[in-house]
């Protein structure tokens, strides 16, 4: 189970990382309200995740998970440039959360 909410809090991260981008700098009300929203629902569900999980497992798996999907949706939504490196470094980066979800039991 606290990979499943590890899962929604790398979700919710994706979410306020890219919401920074629609705040312009916290200076418009609802998207501000959204981000903080998304902020604290992530890191309330990891602060969960990790009564199961390593904190460093955990936090590493949360932050690919923000990084990866934030940098999906840059290039999907945001019109950020899309190269060969970049998506290949990506996989990598999905490879290394595959890894350590694999290589590390719940406590």
């Amino acid at each position: 189970m606290a990979w499943w909410i590890l899962l929604a809090a790398g979700l919710l991260e994706i979410v306020w990382a890219t919401g920074l981008k629609y705040t312009e700098g916290f200076t418009r009300f609802w998207p501000s309200c959204l981000t903080v929203i998304a902020l604290a629902g992530s890191m309330y569900l990891l602060s969960v995740a990790v009564r199961d999980l390593p904190i460093g497992t955990a936090y590493a798996v949360w932050v690919g998970i923000g990084a990866a999907g934030t940098a999906v949706l840059g290039m999907a939504i945001l019109n950020e440039p899309v190269s060969v490196a970049r998506l290949f470094f990506m996989a990598l980066l999905g490879i290394a959360i595959l890894g350590l979800k694999f290589s590390t039991a719940a406590t």
